[in-house]
């Protein structure tokens, strides 16, 4: 044990002395994801003045204390769990005060997506309001189709716009069914059930004047001021027609979303295929989470010192797999090159498949990916990749299907990748 710390001392002391730039103190570093059967090290910012006093100060505790006896199984348990604690401390006294690393280091810039109506590439925290204008802009081609897109995609409570969208099309059925009687045709504003269910929907009122509606102020009976209405001037069969077929396309619309631009990249053969330097975004803990992280750590010595149950297990991974959002992962070609792209932890196995198919010459011909640990993945598998273990960067190996690699030298990559290959660092 006193040999382990003084290993540790020793790489303090290393880390202090080389030349990296020195940081700020109360800043916070980027997590890090090695895969344990990676040959290289974690590099970590240099700890600040006062980390390395926290530092020795807790070392010069530690040595001073009675050489532990281990006398027992449990006994050997509980060491292996103190241990782990103090490595725990050591490393988070050194990431204490370290500052945010350049995007030079990182394996990735961040996660974009596309916008599926400009094609434009955005960042996370643009999506809604590019979208929001690009529905906005569609108003110009097609009222109806942006107002559909309006009631979908700017309301999230999909209740209300079911509500919502049952009675205007409860509206359109009256219209059809009695298309001379006027009383259909026109909607007071004021009315109650239009105040609660369509009012508050946005996108709904835009739908009903694109479809043929006019806001018009009329006197009510027994009133002194004239309301505002939305009135369907009479229309003939065919426009009404049209206007079944609009309300059709509004219960079959879909909220517009941006798409997750997985970012294909390719490396020449490394040895760092199995280091990744990861971004925030690839993780769902917020500050407060992530300062209960080391806290969370220290339950690594009661859990080594108890039995756990499957049903235990389980929850515990399903606990882990909830931290990350997206998931870097790259692969092996035979020839050595390294294809890399960025998921959402929950997408299906068979995307992972596809992608790997559009980035090859011959990707038609079946092919093989291995996890770490030799597990085969199955494309036909109903599983997400976080279900997979495939969080939050993970290296796997591509081979041909045995029937065809005989035919096949190596895994030719697509041209427009080849072109941008680059150096992993």
């Amino acid at each position: 044990m006193k040999k382990f710390f003084e290993d540790i001392k020793k790489d303090i002391k290393f880390k202090s002395a080389g030349p990296g730039k020195k940081l700020a103190e109360g800043g916070s570093s980027k997590p890090r994801v090695v895969q344990n059967s990676g040959p290289a090290k974690p590099h970590h910012a240099a700890p600040t003045e006062g980390a390395q006093k926290a530092g020795a100060a807790a070392m010069a505790r530690i040595e001073g204390q009675p050489r532990p006896r281990a006398q027992t199984s449990q006994d050997a348990i509980r060491l292996q769990g103190e241990r782990f604690l103090c490595i725990q401390q050591l490393m988070c006294r050194l990431l204490q005060g370290s500052s945010v690393k350049d995007p030079a280091f990182l394996s990735v810039t961040g996660v974009y997506f596309t916008c599926p109506l400009t094609g434009a590439t955005l960042t996370k925290s643009e999506r809604e309001v590019h979208i929001k204008e690009a529905i906005f802009m569609r108003f110009e081609e097609d009222a109806v189709e942006a107002s559909i897109m309006m009631v979908h995609t700017f309301n999230k409570d999909r209740e209300k716009v079911k509500a919502a969208v049952d009675i205007i099309n409860k509206y359109i059925e009256n219209i059809c069914k009695n298309p001379t009687e006027e009383k259909y045709r026109k909607i007071k504003l004021s009315n109650k059930v239009f105040q609660e269910k369509v009012k508050t929907v946005e996108g709904s009122r835009e739908f009903l004047q694109a479809v043929g509606f006019q806001s018009i102020m009329l006197d009510v009976e027994g009133q002194e001021e004239s309301e505002e209405f939305l009135v369907l001037m009479e229309h003939d069969p065919e426009a009404l027609e049209v206007m079944k077929e609009s309300m059709d396309r509004l219960q079959r619309g879909e909220p517009v979303r941006a798409q997750l631009d997985h970012q294909p990249q390719t490396f020449r053969p490394s040895s760092n295929a199995m280091r990744f330097e990861l971004p925030p975004e690839f993780y769902n803990l917020t500050a407060e989470e992530l300062k209960r992280e080391q806290q969370q750590k220290s339950e690594a010595v009661e859990k080594t010192n108890m039995l756990r149950t499957k049903a235990m297990r389980e929850r515990e991974e399903q606990r882990e797999r909830r931290k990350y959002n997206y998931t870097l992962l790259r692969i092996r070609l035979p020839d050595g090159n390294i294809l890399q792209g960025t998921f959402l932890a929950w997408d299906k196995v068979s995307v992972l498949f596809q992608f790997v198919r559009d980035s090859l010459v011959d990707g038609w011909q079946p092919f093989e990916l291995v996890a770490p640990g030799g597990h085969k993945l199955r494309e036909a598998q109903e599983l997400a990749l976080n279900e997979c273990n495939l969080v939050p960067a993970v290296l796997l190996t591509f081979s041909w299907d045995a029937a065809v690699q005989a035919d096949i030298s190596a895994a030719l990559l697509k041209p427009v990748l080849l072109k941008n290959i680059q150096t992993l660092g």
